[in-house]
């Protein structure tokens, strides 16, 4: 019952962030083929500053909630408080590092860029803490209108500013309006009166030492390839790598990524049991493997047309890049249940354990790769990169949840073989079609499509069955 209905939750957080990437579709539309590399590079290294200062300063207020038994009104005013202390933290730092971080890319656009920026983050902390009931009981239809909200705002916003000539302002236009109207739209959802109040702070105390060290590592890992290549390279070049790791990012961090808010509500409640808990990691890893897997893997064997089709042909140079990024995603689902697992249980420093390592190899295998292949280079170190991360995940999973590697292992080789399978179908059907000139979206549909019923098949011959219904909901081996 309890996967039911998680697997309920999380399904309401998928159809949010798919609807939500269809206005960012439309959205990327617009702006891919009114701006240049040049406005998104700028932007992009504006962004890196703000959002690692965002998410070094970020306080998992709804994640210290979700995991306790109970909470009353002094809990909703001390997570309202920590966060708009956090918002003005963020505003000081951002708008004081602005001038120095302008001057050091010999950019004076980047600092008026960056000051705007700003305000997403600090009207994020403004967020209405009673949304997080909704989290604690696994409903998340109001996080879905909550996100709709924001994106049909920000598409408006956007496609209003670049229309008008607004140039790489539409992207930070937006970047702002996407807070400020989910913000805006909590309070509806969620009413909430705001107090000042400190009083449940031991509540929070442990579990945000750990968990912000953390985020202070994963910046410097999801900023640094940025920052490196902004710095050297040039904001053209940057640009279309940056706009190509978003694209490869979709299936993880707009599909995955929502719904593991679900996934840590349903192990907040069984933290207390080892055995429930070990079993619902391994279905809940399954399922998103399950999707993840193929939707990486297809990205990349149709880098080509993705880019085509999603930003234009004047990005079409982005698209060896988009290539290994994809693949290197595969592991982050399995990272991102395992996070989810690890704040359950009150175990956050696990988090900061494996980012530091993350970042130990991350220093070395970037930097090297860019110096001798520049970001090429760096899209094939990510992808070793996520492959060395990956047993450190399964080890990390062995240490908290006393599942043996190979045991982990087994619960996903039927998804390894049957994305081998479709994989091989795809690269021959492709091979075939090479020399035929059909158009893009014709071609994208049949290998699209195909391959996904090789997939499929791949995981029926195998004995994969989904089981849905009175309560029930997993992926069982039939044989």
């Amino acid at each position: 019952m309890l996967a039911f209905k998680a697997f309920k939750g999380a399904g309401w957080l998928i159809v949010s962030r798919f609807v939500g990437r269809i206005i960012d579709f439309f959205t990327l539309l617009v702006l891919a083929r009114s701006l240049t590399p040049d406005d998104f590079g700028l932007a992009a290294l504006a962004m890196s500053l703000v959002l690692v200062v965002d998410t070094v300063l970020e306080l998992p207020v709804t994640q210290a909630l979700v995991r306790l038994k109970t909470i009353d009104q002094r809990h909703l005013d001390t997570s309202f408080t920590l966060s708009i202390l956090r918002s003005g933290l963020i505003a000081v730092i951002i708008l004081a590092a602005a001038w120095p971080f302008a001057a050091l890319n010999n950019d004076p656009e980047l600092m008026p860029l960056v000051a705007v920026l700003a305000l997403a983050p600090v009207i994020k902390g403004l967020y209405s803490p009673a949304m997080v009931h909704f989290a604690r009981d696994l409903g998340f239809r109001q996080t879905f209108l909550l996100e709709f909200c924001g994106k049909v705002a920000s598409f408006v916003v956007a496609t209003t500013t670049v229309l008008l000539g607004g140039t790489y302002w539409a992207i930070a236009a937006n970047y702002v309006a996407s807070s400020t109207a989910a913000t805006i739209a909590s309070y509806v959802l969620a009413p909430y009166r705001p107090a000042f109040s400190l009083s449940r702070l031991s509540d929070f105390a442990g579990f945000i030492g750990w968990f912000s060290s953390a985020q202070l590592v994963s910046a410097l890992n999801w900023q640094f390839d940025r920052v490196l290549i902004g710095a050297v390279a040039g904001k053209a070049v940057l640009g279309r790598y940056a706009l190509v790791s978003d694209v490869a990012a979709i299936p993880t961090q707009n599909l995955i990524g929502p719904a593991q808010q679900s996934v840590m509500a349903a192990f907040a409640r069984i933290g207390s049991d080892p055995e429930r808990m070990k079993f619902a990691f391994l279905k809940a890893v399954r399922f998103v493997m399950l999707i993840a897997v193929p939707a990486c893997v297809g990205i990349s064997l149709t880098s080509d047309l993705v880019t085509d089709l999603l930003l234009g042909a004047k990005w079409k140079d982005a698209a060896p890049l988009l290539t290994p990024l994809a693949l290197s995603m595969i592991p982050i689902p399995y990272f991102q249940t395992l996070y989810s697992a690890g704040l359950a249980v009150d175990r956050p420093h696990i988090i900061f354990k494996l980012n530091t390592i993350d970042l130990c190899f991350r220093l070395v295998l970037i930097s090297i790769a860019f110096y001798l292949f520049s970001t090429t280079g760096v899209s094939f170190a990510r992808v070793l990169l996520s492959s060395i991360m990956f047993v450190f995940y399964l080890m990390e999973t062995k240490l908290l949840l006393q599942v043996e590697i190979w045991r982990q292992l087994q619960n996903l080789w039927q998804i390894a073989l049957a994305a081998i399978v479709m994989a091989i179908w795809v690269l021959v059907l492709r091979h075939e079609l090479a020399g035929r000139a059909w158009n893009d979206v014709v071609e994208l549909g049949i290998v699209a499509s195909t391959g996904a019923a090789a997939y499929v098949g791949t995981l029926l011959a195998l004995g994969v069955r989904l089981i849905a219904g009175g309560g029930r909901l997993e992926l069982v081996n039939r044989r």
